[in-house]
């Protein structure tokens, strides 16, 4: 998922819709699931060459550590969203990373910083007009997570198996010129 907040878009002349560079106080991103064949990272590194902000927030999921744990699948486009990250950090953007339950292996590194980016078990943000959110993964409010972690594991296998069932259907709606349509949403 990936949220902003306060855009201000950039003034100009007339410029094409891949010229638009969208600005923003904050951007949340989450459940990305890098190093998955679901990722969809083309469009996120799409949104990040597109779209800067003062303070990125990658709130949990970013890495899929149970599913690389299985097998190995990163393609070029994983890392590009890596690097890509990693160079708005280091041209200023304050890039705070907060662990969710498929990259829990990222808690451990609590309270340190991974080059530019600050890890975080929880953050606090203060909006423009001072109200103040509480920045954790949703997996702190997981019960099947906390109390039977066998289930989660096997509600992640299954949806595993649905994310291939869309990219198969996606792939028979392209071949007919249909749109892309995702189960997730229903």
């Amino acid at each position: 998922m990936i949220y902003s907040s306060l855009s201000q878009r950039v003034s100009g002349s007339a410029v094409s819709a891949a010229d638009e560079h969208y600005h923003f106080r904050t951007i949340w991103i989450s459940d990305i699931h890098l190093g998955t064949a679901g990722c969809q990272a083309y469009y996120l590194l799409d949104f990040l060459r597109t779209h800067e902000a003062r303070t990125l927030y990658l709130v949990g999921d970013i890495l899929d550590g149970w599913q690389l744990k299985k097998s190995w699948y990163w393609p070029q486009a994983h890392n590009d969203v890596v690097q890509k990250i990693l160079r708005s950090a280091r041209k200023g953007t304050k890039v705070v990373y907060v662990p969710g339950n498929h990259d829990e292996l990222v808690r451990q590194f609590a309270g340190l910083h991974l080059g530019e980016i600050a890890i975080s078990d929880e953050v606090i943000h203060t909006t423009a007009d001072g109200k103040r959110l509480w920045v954790v993964h949703g997996d702190l409010f997981d019960s099947v997570l906390q109390h039977a972690r066998w289930l989660a594991h096997l509600g992640d296998w299954m949806y595993t198996i649905l994310l291939k069932l869309n990219r198969w259907f996606n792939a028979v709606r392209q071949r007919r010129g249909l749109p892309y349509w995702s189960m997730s949403q229903y």
